[in-house]
């Protein structure tokens, strides 16, 4: 596989089906998340951990990636992803609804993982449509 086709599998495959024991195959011990000019330290035992939490929130998460580019050791991944609101997340309680994101991950690779992550999902249109969350007046 090459470098794009393993992010996809990674994002369609390991993160859609939960496979958490296959994380290591994916990501770098020393992987950071890049946050703007942030950089936070997580490694496998931390994305394990995110993809645990987003799992929780949403059980039947699946992500689907509709575009890719790459730029030398960057795959940037455009996705789409779905999962029914069932867990608590940032004090919102379970909603029931079956929601739909969308958004863009950025990944630095190295040795055939990844080293860096980032990006941004369109979380707040979603919550907003199904009346999750509402402006204040």
């Amino acid at each position: 596989m090459n470098i794009k086709e393993k992010i996809k599998y990674f994002y369609e495959n390991v993160t859609s089906n939960n496979l958490i024991d296959e994380v290591p195959n994916y990501i770098d011990n020393n992987c950071t998340i890049r946050i703007g000019e942030k950089v936070i330290p997580v490694g496998i035992e931390g994305m394990k951990q995110h993809l645990l939490e987003v799992r929780n929130t949403y059980p039947d998460f699946k992500m689907t990636i509709i575009r890719q580019y790459c730029d030398g050791d960057y795959v940037i991944s455009e996705f789409i992803a779905e999962g029914t609101h069932k867990g608590e997340w940032l004090g919102m309680k379970p909603s029931g609804k079956r929601l739909t994101f969308t958004g863009v991950d950025i990944d630095k690779i190295a040795d055939g993982k990844i080293i860096e992550h980032g990006g941004a999902t369109n979380t707040f249109e979603a919550l907003f449509e199904e009346n999750i969350i509402q402006p204040t007046p």
